[in-house]
């Protein structure tokens, strides 16, 4: 059966001295995995369309096993993203973490559009870092976690002071921070910034500039959550913890004007 869909390239391995294997996360059918026949050819028509990031319409061949890749034509190339290394870093976090978190054939038209919306940010030049932390957060119930943000965990309270719970995984409200001896806490301007990486769509933030130690501090939390509940080990986190701990590794850029609000 051919069919013809949009998607975006999560994983590609070499298979043979020209072929290539190509998993695809499609708006309509989910993640797919395909053969690329003559992909690794430079001049393949096949070439362009199997490199990771790329958003194209792809002609795709199934049936039992795994399908064949027959057409492709990009519409998206994220030419941006494959030129800095920064940005390459956080999308290939972003792509590894959906993979890992996906099922084959499953189909989620919310994945879909969170990863094209985070991947389409990057290459617009926003902060690949805190697009990168948009995809954590709202990536914790496709991993069966959800987090109680809305309100106290323990006693349903929406007012006072709050506090991070890795037990209860969500706030904890000042009335109940004896349930955890190991909470963290969270100042309002924190607990609102949250709130906006689990719940509001990327489109809908703008140009969101934040402190590096905000980041830090964000990204400590959820990743947290994923090594304890989750338990998910991804190989292009290294890198990105690599790139924290030598930031010499990056090119100097201009810096935005900062803020946490």
């Amino acid at each position: 059966m051919m069919n013809k869909w949009e998607g975006i390239v999560l994983r590609t391995m070499p298979y043979g001295e020209t072929n290539k294997i190509v998993t695809i996360l499609t708006k309509e059918a989910g993640k797919l995995t395909a053969m690329a026949r003559g992909a690794k050819k430079p001049a393949s028509r096949l070439s362009s369309i199997t490199q990771l990031f790329v958003y194209g319409s792809f002609l795709l061949r199934t049936g039992k096993g795994m399908g064949s890749l027959e057409q492709g034509e990009p519409i998206d190339s994220m030419r941006h993203i494959r030129e800095d290394l920064e940005a390459t870093a956080y999308a290939s976090y972003i792509v590894e973490l959906i993979d890992r978190l996906t099922e084959d054939g499953q189909r989620s038209s919310g994945i879909f559009n969170l990863l094209f919306e985070a991947l389409h940010a990057i290459n617009e030049g926003y902060d690949p870092e805190a697009i990168a932390l948009f995809v954590e957060w709202k990536m914790l119930p496709v991993a069966g976690i959800h987090p109680v943000l809305h309100q106290c965990a323990s006693c349903g309270s929406v007012e006072g002071e709050f506090a991070f719970s890795f037990k209860e995984i969500g706030f904890l409200c000042h009335r109940c921070f004896h349930i955890d001896p190991y909470i963290v806490r969270i100042t309002p301007a924190q607990l609102k910034l949250i709130r906006t990486f689990a719940t509001v769509p990327i489109t809908q933030v703008g140009s969101l500039t934040l402190k590096k130690s905000t980041k830090q501090f964000m990204k400590k939390l959820v990743r947290q959550v994923y090594d304890e509940q989750v338990g998910l080990r991804l190989k292009s986190r290294s890198f990105l913890d690599q790139l924290d701990r030598t930031p010499s590794l990056l090119p100097p850029k201009e810096k935005p004007a900062e803020s946490d609000e």
